[in-house]
């Protein structure tokens, strides 16, 4: 949902949210409420964090929630992540401290309402950041996963991951994700 009809800059938007109770994915001028999430949703990116926190911890890796913003240059788009990690120290953008520029993976937990976007519009605007190498998109339905990770420059490998005895095994972080630890407080409906 668009919250406001006047575009704005992006200074005004970084004013506006620093006082907003809610917060606001920015995308060239307009800015959109960001929906709370479910108790699963929640569960999911506390466990998907634990576990991916657990297994680098030996790493130079930083992990951060979506209350951390991402800032994406090229498109003029900043956004909350779910989970967003980083390789080494995180670039900040200019002199904030609220802004990340260097995202090495982010995971986003799917929303019906934000699905589409998460793997199209938005999945392309983060393909845009340089230091990106790998996207997870979680289910909260089922236990799934659509790993995403870069090649090279122009192109990206997709697995899908399916069932709770399966492995997400990551491609430029030093980790492997059992899905029964992301998924393990999600009670599934039979069939």
């Amino acid at each position: 949902m668009v919250t406001t009809t006047a575009k704005l800059t992006p200074d005004e938007y970084r004013d506006r949210e620093a006082i907003a109770e809610i917060r606001h994915e920015y995308r060239d001028g307009e800015i959109f409420e960001m929906p709370g999430g479910s108790i699963d949703h929640s569960s999911i990116i506390t466990d998907l964090l634990l576990t991916l926190g657990l297994l680098l911890q030996d790493t130079d890796a930083n992990l951060y929630v979506s209350d951390m913003r991402l800032w994406i240059p090229a498109c003029n788009v900043a956004t909350y992540p779910d989970v967003t990690v980083v390789t080494g120290d995180p670039v900040l953008n200019g002199n904030r401290t609220d802004e990340i520029l260097n995202p090495t993976l982010i995971a986003e937990v799917l929303s019906p309402s934000t699905s589409g976007y998460d793997r199209g519009d938005k999945f392309a605007a983060y393909r845009t950041i340089p230091s990106f190498r790998e996207y997870l998109l979680v289910r909260q339905d089922r236990p799934a996963i659509e790993h995403y990770w870069k090649i090279d420059e122009n192109r990206w490998q997709l697995e899908e991951i399916h069932g709770l005895d399966a492995i997400a095994e990551l491609h430029h972080l030093p980790a492997q994700l059992p899905l029964a630890k992301i998924y393990r407080r999600v009670q599934f409906e039979a069939g």
